[in-house]
């Protein structure tokens, strides 16, 4: 099975610093993977990368198995949806407008919404839990509701493939879980799902894969339990950790070391 997503021996720098250094990566539909690793480790820039907003210094970017300098910026758009980080927007603006941007891609210039971009708009706020408000304004909403709209937004795309940049930061424990169940029937509905995050039990619980970066390089890879096996851990995160349940494992970082 080709990937949707593949970074082959990827380097990417902001300056003179390199933020990516010869990363090689393959995302496949239907999976959910997880990329973790410390603060400054190169999360954030590799979805950079792959959305085309940051050049690559060497090294190849596919999508669909096309290059990725080959994408036309709008049907790119179409084929990957963005949740950056940190997205907290306070504009004045009811939600079912905002949910509706992410039928952009799909439409021309000042086109009304077309039923099915209704209807998308109308399952993206139901699937995040936030139909309740969506005819409130966004700038009236919790940090917490304001999340689940952005993700609702990126979900009526209907992209290919989709990146989510710590989603779960802004979210009550109840939505965090809400929210990896949400990106699993994604990946079940055969969408690429990558997603950035710091809680290694909600990646060892939810991912199929993980890959884990560190200095911008990739220093482990693989399904959740060898990913992040004792040693990476140790190595990676200077920690060391629980491990609970059956099947799949979570993962509970447990002391430093």
């Amino acid at each position: 099975m080709s990937a949707v997503l593949s970074l082959d021996n990827v380097t990417a720098a902001y300056g003179g610093r390199v933020a990516l250094n010869a990363v090689t990566a393959a995302f496949q539909k239907g999976q959910v993977t997880g990329l973790v690793g410390p603060n400054g480790a190169g999360k954030t820039t590799l979805l950079r990368v792959a959305l085309n907003l940051l050049p690559v210094k060497s090294g190849e970017v596919r999508v669909l198995d096309r290059v990725l300098a080959d994408w036309p910026r709008e049907e790119l758009a179409r084929k990957l949806a963005y949740l950056p980080q940190g997205a907290q927007a306070h504009w004045p603006v009811k939600v079912r407008r905002i949910v509706a941007l992410g039928r952009l891609p799909h439409r021309t210039s000042l086109a009304p919404l077309s039923d099915a971009d209704l209807a998308a708009v109308d399952d993206a706020l139901a699937r995040c839990d936030a139909t309740r408000f969506a005819e409130r304004r966004l700038d009236e909403l919790s940090a917490g509701e304001r999340a689940r709209v952005l993700m609702a937004r990126a979900l009526a795309t209907k992209a290919s493939v989709l990146l989510a940049d710590e989603p779960a930061a802004h979210l009550d424990p109840a939505h965090q879980l809400r929210l990896m169940e949400l990106l699993r029937d994604e990946a079940a509905r055969g969408v690429a799902v990558i997603v950035t995050l710091h809680d290694l039990a909600l990646a060892s619980r939810y991912c199929d894969n993980v890959l884990v970066l560190r200095n911008g390089a990739v220093a482990a890879s693989g399904a959740p339990h060898e990913a992040l096996s004792d040693e990476a851990l140790a190595r990676v995160f200077e920690i060391s950790a629980l491990r609970m349940g059956n099947g799949r494992s979570t993962i509970v970082p447990w002391q430093r070391l």
